[in-house]
């Protein structure tokens, strides 16, 4: 199992996909992770052996087989699908979990110059990710509506399988006749596609309500936020910005908010959804193919907000 996207400070989604995926895996195969950083073990299922090998962004990716078939493993799975396989020795399963970077190029901006450009450079065409796809002996992505775009686009001849994200554990849900905070809870990145601006715009008519923006954000974004929130006149304590949280703190505010909220132009998934549903928070969410898919297309846990 491809455990180097696991993070060394608190998960993002690829992250939390991956390591739920290993934690359920460990139980049922003999599973060994890959880690590029033994700082990730901390993010990781305890007693899983693991192996080291290079950094998913470093130049050795493209050879990455000829560290790997020295451990002679039947398959390996990867939770993205820019594994390299030249010289493979061994099963591979690919993951693609959404085509949002083709209508919305502008890549992570985390990453390394070289990555962006080539990331930027691989989604003007399909064809590029067909040649990916088609060098694995089978695909998995997220989503039925993931999968259906994929087929439309013609992305693989390979199977593809759906290997969903799921929302961890929840001993009970919040109690529905308690009184919520006059808070929003927003857990996702700063991309422009993901339209955060709207939901602080919102704001202004929510006279005494909070927005918990939760994820790391650059000073330079926060301040185009905050920006953004002066000129509609919200506030500037109407926006806490967290910039990372634990998984306890977030927990926390889901179970005392009024709402879990995005207005997303694009999504492959949206695992914070699915973590409100089943903390038993409201979510509002923008009326998009894969949030009828997660909240149920009568509206019956969730509320949708055309764009």
């Amino acid at each position: 199992m491809d455990a180097r996207y696991t993070r060394t400070d608190f998960h993002d989604g690829i992250s939390r996909y991956g390591a739920s995926l290993i934690e359920a895996c460990a139980p049922l195969a003999e599973v060994t992770m890959v880690i590029s950083d033994e700082a990730q073990l901390a993010l990781l299922p305890g007693g899983v052996p693991w192996v080291r090998a290079a950094d998913p962004t470093s130049p050795a990716e493209p050879f990455i087989a000829r560290q790997l078939n020295r451990h002679r493993p039947d398959v390996v799975f990867s939770p993205m699908q820019t594994m390299g396989s030249a010289g493979r020795e061994y099963g591979l399963i690919l993951t693609l979990h959404d085509l949002i970077y083709y209508r919305h190029r502008t890549p992570p901006a985390d990453l390394p110059a070289p990555v962006r450009l080539l990331w930027r450079a691989f989604h003007l065409a399909y064809w590029p990710q067909r040649l990916v796809l088609d060098r694995a002996d089978a695909v998995a992505t997220v989503s039925h509506t993931s999968r259906r775009l994929m087929r439309r686009h013609r992305l693989t001849s390979r199977e593809i399988r759906i290997i969903g994200n799921a929302p961890q554990a929840v001993p009970a849900p919040r109690d529905p006749e308690a009184r919520p905070e006059r808070s929003l809870v927003y857990m996702g990145s700063f991309m422009d596609y993901k339209n955060v601006e709207t939901l602080i715009r919102g704001l202004a008519g929510l006279p005494g309500y909070r927005l918990h923006l939760l994820s790391r954000i650059s000073a330079a974004r926060e301040a185009e936020l905050r920006q953004v929130a002066a000129d509609a006149r919200v506030p500037a304590e109407a926006l806490v910005f967290h910039r990372g949280t634990t998984d306890e703190e977030y927990v926390r505010l889901l179970r005392s908010a009024t709402a879990l909220v995005t207005l997303s132009r694009s999504e492959g998934y949206g695992l914070p959804v699915a973590e409100a549903m089943a903390q038993g928070t409201p979510v509002v969410v923008s009326d998009l193919e894969i949030f009828r898919e997660i909240g149920g297309p009568d509206g019956g846990a969730a509320r949708f907000v055309p764009l």
